[in-house]
């Protein structure tokens, strides 16, 4: 009888987040008859394909028991960067040189940027010893602070067709955002299931004291998920800037949050040492659906906001019992 209710048990948490993403769907489909249709489908598909790459990295990094809070400001920086060297290339007066982008080399800076801002956090956290929540937060705000300063406070707008391709174009009938997403979350399960560094990264949150002793180099494996976290919180800013053909100064603001919400709803623990990819990708259709739906219901931007905080609150709670349970 108790070998039945754990496995009952064990099978509730494996599919906990599907069955709670079927009962939304069922409650927004019977309060709104908008929500069940082709057009806002894809609307959605488009919304969470930015949150997707955004929480596959702070997945990698949760996993090792971290925190990143800069991941919306990073997302900022990298997107303006991407619309200025696009639209304005660099101008040195000095020489009397002009460098020009294509649409390539503008979103390879960004990645570069991100990658470089996601290196720096690792860096501060392992070589000083300083607090993921305290290094990122500080990130948060030198990020925000670049971006102003690089857009002078004003969006950078009007980047062209093929740019524009990148957050709202379609191939096969599917949005170009959502193929960008299955790739990260493809090549981020490979990394996680099927490499030695995925190990490592389980390992490490598990029991870094255990792992350090294993050999394993517990500063290198935490730099690399952050510069990886930033790198797709950069590509995160780019195909929002596509999408919305602007770089705006103030966005990314409390994307982290969405996407902290998806990595715990879908069942990575704050802890570290345990979760997968594609409960994150769950969570993520899960934050996303809410979103569209309180759009939907007129619901006010003050209450969704409540709404949001409330579920990652239980999601966190949730999560909480089920370690003392497993103890």
């Amino acid at each position: 009888m108790t070998a039945n209710l754990s496995i009952n048990s064990s099978s509730f948490k494996r599919f906990q987040s599907l069955i709670a993403l079927l009962l939304l769907c069922i409650v927004l489909s019977i309060m709104t008859d908008k929500f069940f249709t082709p057009d806002n489908g894809l609307n959605v598909l488009r919304q969470i394909a930015v949150n997707i790459c955004i929480a596959t990295g702070m997945t990698l990094i949760v996993l090792t028991a971290g925190i990143d809070l800069s991941v919306g400001s990073i997302l900022a920086l990298c997107g303006a960067l991407t619309a200025g060297l696009l639209k304005n290339g660099i101008e040195i007066p000095s020489g009397d040189l002009y460098v020009g982008f294509t649409v390539l080399g503008a979103v390879l800076g960004g990645l570069l940027l991100g990658w470089l801002l996601g290196w720096f956090n690792g860096f501060v956290i392992t070589k000083f010893n300083v607090p993921p929540f305290v290094a990122t937060l500080a990130m948060l705000t030198i990020a925000r602070g670049f971006t102003m300063l690089y857009t002078q406070g004003h969006p950078i707008s009007n980047l062209g067709t093929s740019f524009a391709f990148i957050g709202s174009g379609v191939w096969l009938g599917i949005p170009v955002p959502v193929w960008i997403a299955i790739v990260v979350v493809l090549l981020a399960v490979l990394l996680t299931q099927k490499t030695r560094t995925g190990r490592y990264i389980y390992a490490i949150g598990g029991n870094e004291q255990a792992a350090r002793l294993s050999g394993i180099n517990i500063n290198k494996v935490k730099i690399a998920v952050y510069s990886i976290a930033g790198a797709l919180a950069a590509l995160g800013g780019i195909i929002l800037t596509a999408r919305l053909d602007s770089a705006q100064p103030n966005a990314g603001i409390s994307y982290e949050l969405d996407a902290i919400a998806a990595v715990v709803i879908g069942g990575t623990s704050l802890s570290g040492g345990k979760g997968s990819v594609w409960g994150t990708v769950m969570g993520a259709v899960i934050i996303g659906v809410l979103n569209n739906g309180l759009v939907l219901l007129n619901v006010s931007p003050f209450w969704q906001q409540v709404v949001k905080g409330a579920v990652i609150l239980l999601a966190v709670v949730i999560d909480k019992m089920g370690e003392k349970k497993d103890n």
